[in-house]
């Protein structure tokens, strides 16, 4: 029965999972002024010095874009899953 339950557990967390597409999609929702930062510091290996002086930024703005796009992810991936696992119920 313990199997069973695992199995199931599984089967839900794989329903409720997030694909590549979606994640692509929030991306492209982020503010503009994350976004940029965002892409070219994840995507694009940039670091912060080059950002900040390729965008006319401060190093700290840079960093401060980021960590505001990361959470503006996470906050929205979470939600995603939650509504996806009501959804399985």
């Amino acid at each position: 029965m313990e199997e069973d339950l695992n199995q199931e557990q599984e089967q839900e967390d794989d329903e409720s999972a997030i694909n590549i597409h979606e994640i692509e999609n929030l991306i492209e929702q982020l503010p503009e002024r994350y976004k940029l930062v965002f892409k070219l510091y994840i995507l694009d290996n940039y670091t912060h010095d080059e950002i900040a002086r390729e965008l006319g930024i401060s190093v700290g703005t840079s960093k401060s874009n980021l960590a505001r796009a990361r959470q503006w992810l996470k906050t929205r991936i979470e939600k995603m899953q939650a509504d996806k696992a009501k959804a399985l119920w």
